[in-house]
Parts: structure tokens; C-alpha cells; sequence
């Protein structure tokens, strides 16, 4: 029997088969889990149905997150087809171009305002309705990254919405605590995927990331898959309000012997 063998639940945020939310999905599928899936609009609907349905999901609605009532939606369609909730993914991020890359002190209010309402405020409301599905052993999943508590090249204003996100997994982790439901964040280390392309530079910080990193490479989608499914399944029963970092170790180094060659500097 698969470790999620009679587990429901909803991701929010798979856009095509190389992102991370679909690594997730996949690992927590073949585990056994029912999962419903979103699209952001209808252009979004072609990638994301095709693996929607290969994971033989019931339920395949678009919602903009934007919209609390299309989030509220959503979870009404879902308690119709599975009733109880187990799980829920949050994978949904995102930023004007324009304020990837640049100077920090250019991003402008509406910029602010989007980043934050898309990529952290969303969480929170998909927490409020999804709560009276919940139990005790469901969880709750957000993605960060490093950025959100290291100043990172050209990750602006991404890195302050990643870092309100994983404020508000402490703050409902408490909250969710009261009925038994854990509430975490993945944080992984970068990956050539859609999202990570509209990085500046994004190139470039691949090939540093594995030079600090102290297991010397990137981390994969098999590796980012491997541990959503550790903190969505009971074998993190009791894990909560954590960021659980995958990223082959980089996050835990400051200065490493690339710096050093690059400073030129001489043992």
C-alpha cells in the first residue's frame, strides 16, 4: 500500500511537466493519492489538463487566485466530488518581468501589490476555505525559495513575497494546529524550469548555486518531488511551521571555495 493510499487533496499551481508542483503530483500519485488540480486562465488549461487527467483527477477547474471567490469556488466543487481534504499544495507565484531584474527600489506599487496578492496572500484564503474539510493529519504545502531570507541577484521582489509566504505557513500552522493540521513550506533550490526562466540571469545563478552547494550539483525534480511527498504524507506527522529546505545544502553556506577562486584569492 502506497503511503497516500486514500488521501484527497488539491494542488494549486502545476503549469507543465518539468515544474515542481507536477514533480509533487507525481510522487504523491504514484503513493496512491486523488488529486484535484487548477488552472490559472484558459490558456493555462492545454498543459495542465493532459497531466491533470493522466493522474485520473476528478475535479480540473480553472481559478484565478487573484479571485477569492474563485478560490471559494473551487473548494465548493471539490467538497461536492471528495468531501474530506487531506491535502493542499501552493504552488502559485508570480511577478512582472520587469521587476525580476534591475534595481529593487524601481519595483513599483502595483508591482508590490500583484507579487504579494498572487504569491502569498493566496494562501491564505485558500487555508480559510479549505479548513472545514480538514482534519486532524491533513497539511497544507507552500513553495519558497532561499531568496525570501538571502538578498539573491535579480529575485526582487519575489524574494519579499516568498518571505511574507513563509511567515504566514508560522502564523497558520499555529492557527491550524488547534484541529491537528500541519502547515509547512518546501523551500528548493533553483531548477531549469518555465518559472525559473523569467529569472534575470537565471543561467548564471544555476551554475553558482552547484558550485557552493556542498554536494556539488543542483537539485532535481526528482528530489524536490521526493520531499513534497515527505511533508504532505504521515511521515512528517510531526513537522509544522517549518521551511524545509531541498536544495542540496547550499542554504546553509556563506562563504565556499568558488567565492574564494573568483576572489582570486590564494589559500
Amino acid at each position: 500500500m502506497g503511503l497516500m493510499e486514500g488521501k484527497k487533496g488539491i494542488i494549486f499551481g502545476v503549469s507543465n511537466q518539468k515544474g515542481i508542483a507536477n514533480a509533487i503530483a507525481e510522487k504523491l500519485f504514484e503513493q496512491g493519492a486523488d488529486i484535484a488540480f487548477t488552472y490559472a486562465n484558459a490558456q493555462m488549461e492545454s498543459r495542465v489538463r493532459p497531466i491533470a487527467e493522466s493522474m485520473n483527477a476528478k475535479l480540473i477547474m480553472e481559478c484565478d487566485v487573484t479571485n477569492e471567490e474563485a478560490i471559494k469556488n473551487v473548494f465548493e466543487e471539490y467538497a461536492k466530488i471528495y468531501g474530506e481534504l487531506d491535502f493542499i499544495i501552493h504552488s502559485v507565484a508570480f511577478a512582472n518581468r520587469d521587476d525580476l531584474q534591475g534595481n529593487f527600489s524601481d519595483t513599483s506599487k502595483a508591482g508590490w501589490d500583484l507579487a504579494l496578492g498572487v504569491s502569498a496572500y493566496s494562501l491564505i484564503p485558500m487555508v480559510r476555505y479549505g479548513k472545514p474539510l480538514m482534519k486532524e493529519g491533513s497539511s497544507v504545502t507552500a513553495l519558497t525559495y532561499l531568496g525570501s531570507v538571502k538578498a539573491v541577484a535579480n529575485y526582487n521582489i519575489m524574494g519579499v513575497a516568498k518571505a511574507a509566504l513563509e511567515s504566514s505557513v508560522r502564523y497558520l500552522a499555529q492557527e491550524m494546529g488547534e484541529i491537528g493540521v500541519r502547515v509547512n513550506a518546501l523551500s528548493a533550490g533553483p531548477i531549469k524550469t518555465l518559472a525559473g526562466s523569467g529569472i534575470g540571469g537565471f543561467n548564471t545563478m544555476l551554475k553558482v548555486a552547484a558550485k557552493k552547494a556542498p554536494l556539488q550539483r543542483n537539485v532535481s525534480l526528482e528530489d524536490v518531488g521526493k520531499s513534497g511527498l515527505y511533508l504532505v504524507s504521515d511521515l512528517a506527522s510531526g513537522v509544522t511551521g517549518e521551511v524545509h529546505y531541498v536544495d542540496c545544502g547550499q542554504n546553509i553556506v556563506g562563504m565556499c571555495k568558488a567565492d574564494a577562486a573568483l576572489a582570486n584569492i590564494e589559500e
